[in-house]
């Protein structure tokens, strides 16, 4: 599989909402740790994921798994930074990640959450939407037609989203504790060509249904 690795820097741009400029999606650093245990205190954003941070120390170990994931080509993890008006990054507004990405296979994870203080205003859905067409992409080639985004039930912000960048519901999972103590959402996006070929098939099994009513 063709894959980046941490000796190239991936950058993506997301589009400009009407309220702030584009959004920079750029992999975790070393000098992001200092920030990141503050971001963790929020009580729900430590509900809805299982980072560990708590500390800065904590917040180290966490960067350096985002980085080992680069160097293996199994998982890219991406800081979201709004840029300040001089040219300069601002504040890290959330994190995304592609994941579980491996050679033949058609499907992969994404994942995101948003710092408190950034809600509100389309961080997760641009980022969402920019790494889904860089992932579908940029790993066309080596088989990737998928992406998987699953969340609890009762994260009703995290299925607006998955709607908004068009990941259709699709499944209903059951809980499983204790890391998934409530039932959770499974979102699916396809590529195009997946997309229309299920279409099709959709109304071809409802042209025959309705055949074998007649």
């Amino acid at each position: 599989m063709t894959q980046p690795t941490n000796r190239i820097v991936v950058r993506l741009e997301t589009d400009a909402a009407q309220s702030s400029t584009a959004l920079l999606l750029r992999p975790w650093r070393a000098a992001d740790t200092a920030g990141l245990g503050e971001l963790h205190r929020d009580d729900s954003l430590r509900r809805y994921t299982s980072s560990g941070i708590d500390d800065e120390a904590g917040a180290a170990r966490w960067v350096r798994e985002q980085q080992r994931g680069w160097e293996t080509g199994d998982r890219f993890a991406f800081a979201v930074v709004e840029p300040e008006a001089a040219g300069g990054e601002g504040q890290l507004t959330g994190h995304i990640v592609l994941k579980g990405l491996a050679p033949g296979t058609p499907t992969a994870q994404v994942g995101y959450w948003t710092a408190a203080y950034a809600r509100g205003r389309g961080v997760a859905s641009r980022a969402l939407r920019t790494l889904t067409d860089w992932a579908l992409t940029t790993f066309a080639g080596d088989g990737l037609t998928h992406l998987e985004l699953l969340h609890q039930v009762d994260n009703p912000a995290s299925c607006r989203v998955a709607q908004k960048c068009r990941y259709e519901l699709t499944e209903l999972l059951p809980a499983a504790p204790p890391a998934y103590p409530l039932n959770g959402h499974l979102h699916v996006r396809a590529t195009f060509e997946q997309r229309a070929g299920r279409q099709g098939q959709a109304q071809a099994d409802g042209r025959a249904i309705f055949a074998n009513r007649q």
